[in-house]
């Protein structure tokens, strides 16, 4: 068998391959089952895979500690490879389609990386569920040649997670992430300073017990979205939070009262 690469999403998805052909089941968590599977060792000993984590301003610095601890945790072999996606225009303006030109330009440093590493694949942990959203970044994967082995196999983000709890990984409701420039409406500049902004607001609240949260910045206004069972919890912290929100860079403070959901960017026309 050649030897596959695996790029990291933030959460982390593990991926092997027997026999050439891309296998997702109960042995997709293959460090767990290997005391019940000793002969597929050889499929993940550290030098037959290799994970790389694209690290860029648009990823936050604990997704970044998040996929290191992981990766000790499992003993994976994993690269972190700087990427400078905000030198690329298509990027930093921010178009309806910057996802595709910056899983573009993602698959290319992969593909750079796979070349010298003598690999025969490149997989990424998209699934069934991304198919339901906006992704032009996944077709842009796809054009590369980036397979997708959940897609494959028919898996949502669901059954990754179910199969993650059966097997005793503790990130198995690890909340979704995703890359900070989703929190910004099409047409809006980004810039590092931005991204900093959002991450040091959104970090505040994940400190306070908030899961499953987005700071939206529409110019110099952050719109909050948490779910609508936490909105109360919002106004127990209120004085502090609109404090360090201003302290961040941020001039008005507001909630969102549809609460918490997925690429509610895409929602403005």
């Amino acid at each position: 068998m050649g030897h596959k690469i695996i790029s990291v999403q933030i959460s982390i998805d593990l991926i092997t391959g027997l026999s050439g052909k891309w296998v997702i089941s109960r042995i997709l968590f293959m460090r767990f089952q290997l005391w019940k599977e000793p002969e597929k060792k050889k499929y993940w000993e550290r030098d037959k895979s290799s994970c790389i984590l694209i690290d860029s301003p648009l990823m936050p610095r604990s997704a970044r500690a998040e996929a290191e601890r992981i990766a000790r945790d499992l003993d994976l072999s994993l690269t972190i490879i700087p990427a400078p996606i905000l030198n690329n225009e298509k990027v930093w303006k921010n178009p309806v389609d910057r996802c595709y030109h910056c899983k573009e330009m993602i698959a290319g440093i992969l593909q750079q990386r796979a070349a010298e590493l003598g690999v025969a694949c490149i997989a990424d942990g998209s699934n069934m569920s991304d198919l339901e959203e906006y992704r032009p970044g996944l077709k842009a994967m796809t054009n590369e040649g980036i397979v997708h082995p959940f897609i494959e196999a028919g898996m949502t983000k669901q059954d990754i997670r179910n199969l993650a709890r059966e097997s005793g990984y503790s990130f198995w409701n690890k909340p979704s992430a995703s890359c900070l420039a989703s929190r910004l409406p099409y047409g809006e500049v980004i810039t590092a300073e931005k991204l900093g902004m959002i991450e040091r607001a959104e970090s505040y609240l994940g400190e306070h017990g908030f899961d499953h949260v987005r700071v939206r910045m529409h110019g110099s206004t952050a719109r909050i979205e948490v779910n609508k069972s936490d909105m109360a919890k919002i106004f127990t912290i209120q004085k502090d939070l609109v404090k360090v929100f201003k302290q961040v860079g941020f001039s008005y403070v507001t909630l969102d009262l549809e609460g918490y959901r997925s690429g509610s960017m895409d929602e403005v026309p």
